[in-house]
This record gives C-alpha cells, structure tokens and sequence, in this order.
C-alpha cells in the first residue's frame, strides 16, 4: 500500500488540507458522541456557567448572548439531529481522509462528491444568512476539490502526470 507523497508545493498545502479535514473529522466525531451523553439542560447550564463573567463585565457581549440564546433553544430533538450529523459527517471524513493518505485511487471522486454536498449546502446557508466563518469553510473546501481533483488527475492513468513524461511524436520524414 503507498502512502501519498508530496512532489510540489500544491501537493504540500493538498496533504495539509486533507490531514486539517481529517483533524476536523476527529472533533466532529467526538462533539457528537459527547452531544449523546449530554442533555440540552445540562449544555443549557454549562453555557450560562461558561458566559457569566464575560456577560457580568459587559451585558452585551455578542458571542456570549448568541451562545446562551442557542443553548436555551436547544431541544431533545435538535441535540440528537446535531449529535447524529457530527458523528457521521465526522467518520465519513475520517474514512475518506485516511484512504486519501493511502493513495487509494477510489477515494478522490468520493472526497470531491462529498465536499461539493456540503458546499451546495454551505452556500445555502451563506445566501439565508452569511458568516465570516462559513465564508472561509466554503473557500477552504472549494480548494480542497480543486487539490483533490488535481491529485486524481495525476494519479489516473492518462493523467496530468503521463501527458507530460510523454514525448511528443517524431515527425514524419519525407
């Protein structure tokens, strides 16, 4: 089994790209195992606790009002539908992170089908309602799919990296 090596600097930020996604992947996978061991009251509690000296020195702190306005929205069913959505985005990105640093060829339309989902997905949400924060996720994915495009290219037969080892043809003599 090899294992993808960089050749270029593209292939470097690629492999950083993929190892952050996976890294990402990771976190997803444990905050939603946590969401099914915690209950919205318990979250609700922990957020006031976590946001009471922020909101004793300045009542209108933006971060720590959004924070509590959430949590005490939070319901039985919206912590399980998040709790499920982190864990299997989560593992999904794992599985496709490490069969990228596999070089397992199958992986790269799989890793680009999925990021362009969630991209169509993301770019719903910026046009409801758009974040600074959502903005950077969907330009970090779309070049994330350009990298992984430009990788599977290379790695097929046919690819970018056979066009270029061949030479051109002789020209006939007359």
């Amino acid at each position: 089994m090899s294992r993808f090596r960089a050749r270029d600097p593209l292939d470097r930020i690629f492999e950083i790209g993929i190892i952050l996604k996976g890294l990402d992947g990771l976190l997803e996978t444990i905050g939603g195992l946590l969401l099914f061991a915690i209950t919205p009251a318990t979250i609700d509690r922990l957020v006031a606790r976590l946001t009471q000296h922020e909101l004793s020195e300045d009542s209108n702190d933006f971060i720590a009002r959004h924070l509590l306005r959430y949590a005490h929205g939070l319901t039985g069913s919206a912590v399980t539908f998040a709790a499920v959505y982190l864990l299997l985005h989560g593992i999904i990105k794992i599985v496709l992170v490490v069969a990228l640093l596999r070089n397992q060829a199958w992986v790269y339309p799989s890793m680009i089908a999925f990021l362009l989902v969630f991209i169509v997905y993301q770019l719903y949400r910026l046009v409801l309602s758009p974040t600074f924060g959502l903005t950077v996720l969907t330009i970090f994915d779309a070049l994330i799919v350009w990298l992984t495009w430009r990788e599977w290219r290379r790695q097929t037969p046919g690819g970018a990296d056979d066009l270029r080892d061949r030479k051109p043809p002789l020209a006939r003599s007359e």
